[in-house]
């Protein structure tokens, strides 16, 4: 039925003319005070880009959260670029900044800033560049703050987790299409494809407390470590019959209250909405999955995360840093009601 007059009467008088502005319920009334300053909302194509446009910083000191890039990809075992991924992140425009499914402003609920990228001393030495990390990690745990990163590839978080885990082995939720715990390739094993195995390896990461969720393709094989080691594993295959909600109860069940980190490759996702990555896999999560999965794990002790393996110039469009650049928010979200990042 439509609106009789005296109806219409009301609204009008409530929400026309100079009125039409005002925000009267509470919830929202938080949210429009904090982002209309004189009257308007920024702009979101204006200003230096930053990391989910958050303000920028020089150092980690007085932070809760830093946000920082890791633009390193000398570990690929396939297509490069992902050394492009924290820059492509930072020209996405108009990501939050208020996420209404978990209600929180996390650039204003958090003191959070972008300190821009790790400084490397070599773009050619990769056990080097990931000396860098590690010291790079530190010094923002050192400040006091939780890091919170963009790579590159994935062999950045065996550094990150060494820093993180340098006194007590923390859990882990991994979401991608591999288990990257592969061992010894052509000389190396620092290589993307086996991070998780060398953290385990080095006393950093707890496998008991691990779950590698949407792991598909053909490199099934590689990944035995991860069974010999106690992780959880979920293959993409199992997560329809499984559904969201219990692949959420397992995740939990498996960190459980203790400090967990939250690794997230975008090849996770399928190669038909993010293609811009450098092993694709067929059969992906799509991404209101991934954004359920991620919310669901809200009020988790988590110390830290990382997006990682966004390669741009494999996206005709900027879907894929986009979709990134999503994820990096909602985890950044997550932190408003970590244990960890209350004073």
């Amino acid at each position: 039925m439509p609106l009789d007059p005296t109806q219409l009467a009301q609204l009008r008088a409530r929400f026309d003319n100079e009125n039409s502005s005002n925000i009267y319920d509470r919830r929202f009334a938080r949210v429009g005070g904090q982002l209309f300053k004189a009257g308007k909302r920024a702009m979101p194509w204006s200003g230096v880009p930053t990391l989910l446009g958050a303000p920028f910083a020089t150092d980690p000191g007085g932070l809760q959260v830093a946000l920082t890039g890791l633009p390193m990809d000398l570990a690929v075992t396939n297509r490069s670029g992902t050394r492009f991924g924290p820059r492509a992140l930072r020209q996405v425009e108009r990501i939050g900044p208020y996420n209404h499914a978990l209600d929180c402003l996390p650039l204003h609920d958090l003191r959070v800033a972008d300190i821009g990228d790790c400084q490397f001393s070599s773009r050619y030495d990769l056990e080097q560049s990931h000396r860098d990390i590690e010291a790079h990690i530190a010094a923002i745990l050192a400040a006091g703050a939780i890091p919170l990163s963009v790579g590159g590839d994935h062999s950045v978080t065996h550094p990150i987790l060494k820093a993180i885990g340098r006194d007590c082995p923390v859990g882990l939720i991994h979401i991608d299409a591999h288990c990257d715990t592969g061992g010894r390739m052509e000389g190396t094993k620092f290589h993307h494809g086996g991070p998780m195995r060398n953290a385990v390896l080095d006393g950093v990461l707890d496998p008991t407390r691990t779950i590698q969720i949407g792991i598909r393709g053909a490199a099934e094989y590689l990944w035995e470590f991860s069974y010999e080691s106690g992780m959880t594993v979920i293959h993409a295959e199992e997560i329809d019959a499984m559904g969201i909600p219990a692949l959420i109860r397992k995740a939990r069940e498996v960190v459980g209250e203790g400090p967990v980190y939250l690794s997230f490759d975008i090849d996770a996702v399928d190669p038909a909405l993010a293609p811009g990555t450098g092993t694709p896999e067929v059969g992906g999560l799509n991404t209101r999955e991934v954004l359920e999965l991620v919310r669901g794990l809200k009020g988790l002790n988590l110390i830290g995360g990382d997006v990682v393996e966004v390669a741009p110039q494999y996206d005709a469009t900027d879907a894929t840093a986009r979709i990134g650049a999503q994820v990096l928010f909602e985890i950044l979200s997550l932190l408003c009601f970590s244990p960890a990042a209350r004073l």
